[in-house]
């Protein structure tokens, strides 16, 4: 199963989440900025943004490229995965939803943590990895 793991980062948090996915998915953890395959190559997906703003995805690199691709993530499996400061997480179950309704098979509930992840949660990262990649 090919697995991409793509991430936008401001401060740090969503790529040390975005490594560790990759980790337990076997993958490569690409900044947005640097993705340049077609996702109809991939079988399994993991997206990584932190809550922006009004809790939403972060405007100038992640959203136009999500949207962009989002037409092609039906039957694929996908994982999601950001980190906030404030807020209760709405963007998230926001995002979720989208991507439900893209015909994507969502693998588990997007993963959030508050600022830095802990060893705890980039262990928990890594087994979502793990389970996004499963055959």
């Amino acid at each position: 199963m090919k697995t991409a793991v793509i991430y936008w980062s401001g401060t740090g948090n969503t790529a040390e989440m975005a490594k560790a996915v990759a980790e337990g998915a076997g993958a490569e953890a690409t900044p947005v900025s640097n993705f340049t395959e077609s996702i109809s190559g991939f079988d399994a997906i993991a997206f990584g943004c932190p809550a922006m703003g009004d809790e939403q995805l972060e405007e100038a690199e992640f959203e136009p490229f999500f949207a962009g691709i989002e037409n092609e993530l039906s039957g694929k499996r996908v994982a999601l995965f950001g980190s906030y400061d404030w807020g209760t997480g709405d963007w998230m179950h926001t995002w979720e939803e989208r991507v439900r309704s893209d015909g994507a098979i969502l693998i588990d509930e997007g993963y959030i943590t508050n600022l830095d992840a802990n060893e705890t949660e980039l262990g928990e990262l890594r087994e979502l990895g793990k389970k996004l990649a499963e055959v």
